[in-house]
């Protein structure tokens, strides 16, 4: 039987750390103008897990309601953005690829939220673009 992958990462100072366990899903660029604010860049790279399966292993994440019914995760010292959770799929948890130990473990498989794109982000990966979430098509 093969054992679930671990996940490791962490925030910029290092205060806090965590580990994801399980198959990552929605691997994603998102070009959402909250994530943009969120970290002071111009796309974020995320990967969902079960929220059963992440775990803070040291620090404390900070929790700031970004919407209603959203919850944003962060480092309390130096601010590193790190998740992202939602009501309306209460059972998984978002977490910036960028924040892991080794990113390249989850290459995104697609962009969501690509119609409110910057106009100066034009990617050329070739991976599939949603207007709005997937689900919207």
């Amino acid at each position: 039987m093969t054992e679930a992958p671990v996940l490791a990462g962490g925030c910029h100072c290092g205060a806090l750390r965590y580990e994801a366990r399980g198959e990552p899903f929605h691997a994603t660029f998102c070009h959402c103008a909250d994530c943009r604010r969120v970290a002071g860049a111009p796309v974020v790279a995320w990967f969902s897990v079960a929220r059963a399966e992440f775990r803070v292993l040291s620090g404390r994440m900070r929790l700031y309601a970004s919407s209603p019914g959203v919850e944003r995760g962060f480092c309390g010292d130096c601010g590193t953005a790190l998740t992202y959770a939602t009501d309306t799929a209460p059972g998984e948890i978002d977490v910036t690829t960028a924040s892991l130990d080794d990113p390249a473990r989850v290459p995104p498989w697609d962009h969501v939220r690509f119609a409110d794109r910057l106009p100066w982000v034009v990617p050329g990966d070739g991976l599939r673009r949603f207007p709005g979430t997937r689900g919207e098509g």
